[in-house]
């Protein structure tokens, strides 16, 4: 019984993986060049934000699960390649929302992994609803006025290589 699990988990991974639908898929409700969809969040347990009071800076969104393989793949590359290279810049914004799960899972996911970005919960599935039905993990860059500049879905080396080449042509423009 558990070879059939083992193949399964391994079989629906590599099916996550090759299924990399482009952003304008059934899945999608939003574009590129659409205004973001004005939203709430928690950035910490008793500490809220909207999405608003980050205009002017270019903005990152990550939808992922802490039991979704592909995000496990893509999540240290953020912590590496995009948060260790930004997190200074005031230019910059990163927020890593875990699809239906909360603090209790967000948390210790975060610290076991040694991530030093924000992860923050989306129970019910209220941020990402706004942009998309299914389907993680998910990417969403904002300009500076929170237009969507760039979305993806899934997880691959291409996508990943065009998410950075993005952020850095984007977030240079903002510098003096």
């Amino acid at each position: 019984m558990k070879k059939y699990a083992l193949f399964f988990a391994l079989l629906v991974s590599a099916i996550t993986l090759k299924a990399q639908a482009p952003a304008d898929d059934k899945t999608t409700l939003t574009k590129v060049g659409q205004q973001t969809p004005a939203f709430e969040f928690y950035t910490d347990k008793d500490k809220t934000a909207t999405i608003e009071s980050y205009k002017g800076k270019i903005v990152l969104l990550n939808f992922f699960a802490t039991w979704c393989p592909p995000c496990r793949l893509e999540l240290p590359r953020v912590q590496k390649e995009i948060w260790e290279k930004y997190k200074d810049n005031p230019k910059f914004a990163l927020f890593v929302f875990g699809r239906e799960q909360g603090w209790d899972k967000v948390l210790p996911f975060k610290e076991t992994n040694n991530y030093t970005f924000p992860i923050l919960p989306d129970e019910g599935r209220k941020i990402f609803s706004l942009f998309a039905t299914q389907s993680i993990p998910r990417n969403v860059v904002l300009d500076e006025n929170g237009k969507i500049i760039y979305q993806s879905i899934g997880y691959s080396e291409k996508d990943f290589a065009e998410l950075l080449k993005v952020l850095d042509t984007h977030i240079n423009k903002l510098l003096p």
